[in-house]
């Protein structure tokens, strides 16, 4: 199991599925613990009730079915699926109101979604997801990529009110993927995923949305700059020394 969990860290996004799939198959008593530590490439789904577009992921799944946080309802329909109750379910609703805001001023569009549910700690859990697929196709606004995307998945563990404060534990995931193609310097490629953890103690004073919000903030703030130092940065020191560029240009990727 560890060194299936190795492989999978090292593994291009863009192939992670195949991996699984190929782990699942050698290591089916390990199927479960796979299934829940693995991220994988968030796929979209569109809710025909409210016509709006939402992310599958394994917090919303139940059998083959998941729910759209915008109807409450799953999709293929399941009768007995569970749902949030009453309170986190008017969350949920502001969550993803505010979440999309975010998404459309940070990502300049792109897919999100919010899911929070009860956990057994008397407190609850939200799972925070944004798809941005930034190629000419999609729904990039800037059209520089040929394939390109980005999956950030932010859980946060909300523990049980005590004395005005909560307790706070974010565990971040962003997979990146991209393709530029270009007559002068051919097709280049560059894909890979960075994970973080956070934990705070916070006043509940102007509610778990605000609080949550700032910590997914700081922390998408803390993946960009891991994600330009650890794959931009060495992709260009290793571009300039192999290939350095002439005297008075500047090397630079490929914005998204």
């Amino acid at each position: 199991m560890e060194a299936a969990m190795d492989l999978m860290r090292r593994i291009s996004p863009n192939q992670s599925e195949m991996a699984l799939s190929a782990l699942l198959s050698l290591l089916p008593h390990h199927s479960t613990d796979l299934l829940s530590q693995v991220d994988q490439p968030l796929q979209v789904c569109m809710d025909t009730e409210s016509m709006k577009e939402f992310i599958l992921c394994e917090y919303n799944r139940d059998a083959d079915s998941y729910r759209s946080p915008w109807s409450n309802k799953y999709f293929p329909p399941l009768e007995d699926g569970p749902l949030p109750s009453d309170e986190l379910r008017k969350l949920e609703i502001e969550a993803n109101e505010v979440f999309a805001v975010y998404r459309d001023q940070y990502y300049e569009g792109g897919v999100s979604s919010v899911y929070i549910w009860e956990n057994d700690s008397q407190g609850f859990v939200a799972c925070f997801l944004i798809k941005k697929d930034g190629s000419k196709t999609g729904h990039g606004r800037r059209g520089h990529l040929q394939e390109g995307s980005w999956d950030a998945i932010h859980v946060i563990e909300v523990g049980p009110e005590e004395e005005g404060n909560a307790h706070y534990c974010l565990t971040s995931t962003v997979m990146l993927s991209l393709t530029t193609e270009e007559k002068p310097s051919g097709t280049f490629n560059l894909s890979g995923s960075i994970r973080r953890q956070m934990s705070s103690d916070l006043s509940v004073a102007e509610g778990h949305m605000c609080n949550m919000g700032k910590m997914i903030e700081e922390m998408e703030g803390k993946l960009r700059n891991s994600l330009d130092q650890v794959y931009f940065g060495k992709t260009r020191e290793m571009v300039c020394t192999l290939r350095p560029p002439p005297e008075g240009i500047q090397f630079r990727l490929p914005e998204s």
